[in-house]
């Protein structure tokens, strides 16, 4: 069974061009794009992504996306930035790229994650630098972007304590776009730039990081 539902069609008939065009290629429209409806403009973003990843033409999605006016997630539903990091930074840190654990505890750091925090992290089960909320964000992050994936239905019993179902699909859509980040940059060896590199060498040392294929 799903961790989270997908809706029904009929619920989001403003994504209906992009469900048909998906339709059209595959013969049936995939439940992980109507998952991903819950936020629709995620939705949205991903067939743009995958047009340009598969080599299609993405001119009439584009055409089709600038007719579509989906509403908004509200400011008081979306993920404040610091626990966007804190997601993206468990999820790097259990993938094992350091590119992407240099940017997302530098600017977890810039939006309000602690130095006692990230010290703290794989430690955070005992540590009282974390809420339970927190703590089921990290529970998740570092199970999910591990190889095989380690998410459980348990993980989103508990996530569901603390955050509603759009967030949930939030979480799950930060960590799905670092799976990305971090094969991108990490097979790529992508030269990191000065101001991660100092925060990391500074802050992250103690816990074994290193530039490694980063460098110059």
């Amino acid at each position: 069974m799903p961790h989270i539902n997908p809706l029904p069609r009929t619920d989001v008939p403003e994504l209906e061009p992009l469900l048909r065009n998906a339709e059209a290629a595959m013969g049936f429209v995939p439940n992980s794009m109507l998952t991903m409806a819950h936020l629709p403009q995620l939705t949205m973003a991903f067939s743009l992504l995958a047009g340009v990843c598969f080599g299609t033409d993405i001119r009439p999605q584009v055409q089709a996306l600038a007719s579509l006016s989906p509403q908004p997630q509200p400011a008081t539903a979306a993920l404040p930035g610091h626990l966007v990091q804190l997601i993206a930074y468990c999820a790097s840190l259990s993938s094992g790229c350091r590119y992407c654990q240099a940017h997302t505890s530098h600017n977890g750091h810039r939006q309000g994650l602690t130095s006692d925090q990230l010290d703290e992290i794989l430690t955070y089960e005992q540590s009282d630098q974390f809420t339970a909320a927190e703590k089921a964000l990290i529970d998740l992050a570092l199970a999910a972007g591990s190889v095989p994936n380690g998410a459980t239905p348990l993980h989103f019993e508990v996530l569901r304590q603390h955050y509603s179902e759009q967030q949930c699909v939030q979480i799950v859509a930060v960590i799905a776009l670092f799976g990305f980040l971090n094969r991108w940059n990490d097979t790529l060896a992508t030269s990191l730039e000065a101001a991660p590199t100092e925060f990391a060498q500074t802050m992250l040392a103690d816990a074994g990081w290193q530039i490694g294929k980063h460098g110059p």
